[in-house]
């Protein structure tokens, strides 16, 4: 297992120097899911919710989060996003609504942190827009599906091993 990058060898938190590398494409695919009463996603199946379009508003508030990121994380880079993806598949047998982000970049660092923010922020916006009517709404798994790009390669989730 690699160290943790973030830490000086004194052990303070600082930012990972990226001057040195060379920029490659990068993508990565983040996934999660909320669920809910069924009479709740039906109402987001209807888009009868009070707010409106309840996965319009999620995907718009997740891309707009991608590219906040280094915002509220404080020790990302901001990176320059040529791409970013919200979807939404929707498990009506399971009322929950999955979540899948895909952002890419051409640069020096990865997008893994991108992606997970956009699933992250979707699906509170989701909870957000429908609280009025279920409370107990739970997000789960949230997680990274792949990256690809940069020096450590490909990474995929199902595979459980670094490629690169």
């Amino acid at each position: 297992m690699s160290a943790l990058t973030h830490f000086d060898a004194q052990g303070q938190a600082h930012m990972v120097d990226v001057s040195a590398k060379s920029p490659t494409h990068r993508v990565a695919r983040a996934q999660g899911c909320i669920r809910m009463q069924a009479q709740t996603l039906a109402l987001v199946i209807a888009g009868t919710s009070k707010k409106g379009d309840v996965l319009g508003v999620a995907r718009i508030a997740g891309i707009q989060a991608s590219k906040r990121t280094s915002e509220l994380i404080p020790l990302c880079h901001p990176v320059p996003l040529t791409r970013v993806a919200v979807d939404f598949d929707i498990d009506e047998a399971g009322s929950q609504v999955r979540c899948t982000a895909t952002a890419e970049t051409v640069g020096v660092t990865g997008v893994e942190m991108e992606a997970l923010t956009a699933v992250q922020v979707a699906l509170l916006t989701i909870y957000d827009m429908c609280k009025a009517v279920d409370r107990g709404m739970t997000i789960e798994g949230v997680r990274l599906l792949e990256k690809r790009g940069g020096k450590s390669g490909t990474w995929h989730a199902d595979a459980q091993t670094d490629a690169g």
